[in-house]
């Protein structure tokens, strides 16, 4: 067991996954849980020796991948899907200690999840070349043609989820896949190579090199064999992502999270906008898509306050192993005095608490579930992404107001809008930002896209918009009459 750690009782290799074998890393990396802090064991860390062994066997290995074709791939894949869910409690017990998220929704939610979205692009991926446009002197046959290597780079709040999400269509495409996992929860991301191993893809066609951004993902996405980026995660990682990229012109797929509004109208109905408020605390707010910015009609403030402060003051606190937990830990100590700092520059600042605002009792990475209110429209706590339990309540007085509050953010990714249906999609109609849910909170359909604009991120991801990024499209013309050359131009 010399290159494994054991989590509950799941093994996990520690090792990169590279051209269909585990490679061992010069260097590695330790990691711990964030639900006692209690070390979980050493990593390989991948460097430029390792990236570079990845690339080339990910290069070596797209011709004849690319050339199985939508079909071919399809049984491949298939048994991809099939391979995770065979092993669906370890991953659910490798990411709810690696990352602290609830055992409950791993299994429920993201396990099902990472299954369909391996399995929706792999048959999804069959349709890609029925597209064709007719005119009267041609006949065009679009193509979407494998662009090559892909490197995947996935954040620590949802690791086997949003991998699966980008690694589903790359692999559909034709792409070779590099997938670089996060260094604070990287298990889950060796269980996949695993899983792809078991179900016979060839090697090179899926490759894991883990370590650290700076270094790991510096020398993959710098290298010029690289054909497509997709990342989750930070502004300034995305940026730093970007400008290497744009050296070797590669295209980029950014998905950066947001300060999205979550909007009560007056006509609302509270207690469903209450307790879908209250959702925004599941995996203590570190999830990018959660509506962090209440902005609340002045006319039911007092009664939407009272209705969600129940609601919260009922949530349980506590291991996400266990099935009555509701809110785990913060992901890491430094994580946690990012949130701390927040909270105390706002109330220093002169914000009212109007619950939480510190550490839980449990201690260690655990804070209690916050509102803030009282606070300017240019304050830190507005502007800013905490990425924590921390949410802030702001007032509005017309649907003018609510929309100019909304919109006056550098973030678009998501929002959510309560009130009478009509009048509230008239409001989220007039939202700038990626999505927006009208008296719901967190649908996800694969057909529809997802992305954001502005710092939160470029690109679209879902459906034939994950299709459009992870392939070369191409025209192939056919004129409809005998072509005749000439110069001339009569």
């Amino acid at each position: 067991m010399g290159h494994h750690l054991t989590v509950s009782g799941v093994a996990v290799d520690t090792r990169h996954y590279i051209d269909g074998e585990r490679v061992s890393g010069r260097e590695t990396f330790g990691i711990f849980s964030p639900i006692d802090q209690r070390d979980l064991g050493e990593i390989s860390q991948g460097d430029a020796a390792d990236c570079d062994r990845a690339v080339t066997a990910a290069t070596r290995a797209f011709p004849s991948w690319a050339a199985l074709g939508a079909e071919g791939r399809l049984p491949y894949l298939r048994r991809f899907a099939e391979e995770i869910g065979k092993r669906a409690d370890d991953f659910c017990l490798a990411e709810s200690n690696d990352a602290g998220v609830l055992l409950s929704r791993m299994q429920h939610g993201v396990v099902p999840r990472a299954m369909q979205n391996i399995l929706f692009f792999a048959e999804a991926a069959l349709t890609l070349q029925d597209k064709t446009i007719n005119t009267k002197q041609a006949v065009h046959y679009v193509r979407h043609d494998p662009a090559g290597v892909a490197v995947i780079i996935t954040p620590w709040n949802a690791p086997l989820m949003l991998s699966t999400w980008k690694i589903g269509p790359a692999l559909a495409a034709g792409n070779t896949v590099i997938v670089k996992p996060p260094e604070w929860a990287p298990l889950t991301c060796s269980l996949l190579a695993d899983a792809a191993e078991a179900a016979g893809l060839p090697p090179g066609v899926f490759n894991l090199v883990q370590g650290s951004g700076a270094v790991t993902g510096a020398s993959l996405v710098s290298d010029p064999r690289v054909r497509r980026i997709s990342f989750t995660g930070s502004v300034p990682t995305a940026k730093i992502i970007a400008e290497v990229a744009a050296r070797n012109l590669v295209p980029c797929s950014l998905e950066l999270g947001g300060k999205s509004p979550f909007i009560v109208l007056e006509d609302a109905d509270l207690d469903a906008a209450a307790a879908t408020g209250a959702l925004m605390y599941r995996n203590a707010t570190q999830v990018c898509l959660a509506g962090t910015r209440f902005l609340v009609h002045e006319r039911v403030r007092d009664a939407f306050i009272e209705k969600m402060r129940a609601i919260v003051g009922e949530l349980s606190i506590g291991d996400p192993r266990e099935a009555a937990t509701e809110v785990g830990p913060i992901i890491h100590p430094r994580q946690l005095e990012r949130v701390k700092g927040y909270v105390d520059r706002a109330v220093a600042a002169g914000a009212t608490v109007l619950w939480g605002g510190q550490a839980a009792p449990q201690g260690g990475l655990f804070f209690l579930p916050t509102m803030l209110t009282d606070v300017g429209e240019d304050a830190e706590i507005v502007r800013e992404e905490v990425f924590g339990p921390v949410l802030v309540l702001q007032t509005f007085s017309d649907d003018e107001d609510a929309i100019r509050m909304a919109n006056d953010s550098v973030y678009g990714l998501g929002g959510v809008c309560f009130g009478e249906t009509e009048h509230a999609k008239s409001v989220a109609e007039h939202v700038r930002t990626g999505f927006i849910w009208v008296n719901s909170f967190g649908i996800r359909d694969l057909e529809a896209p997802f992305g954001g604009c502005r710092n939160s991120g470029i690109g679209r991801e879902g459906g034939d918009w994950s299709f459009e990024f992870f392939s070369d499209i191409k025209d192939v013309i056919l004129p409809t009459a005998p072509f005749k050359p000439s110069f001339s131009h009569r």
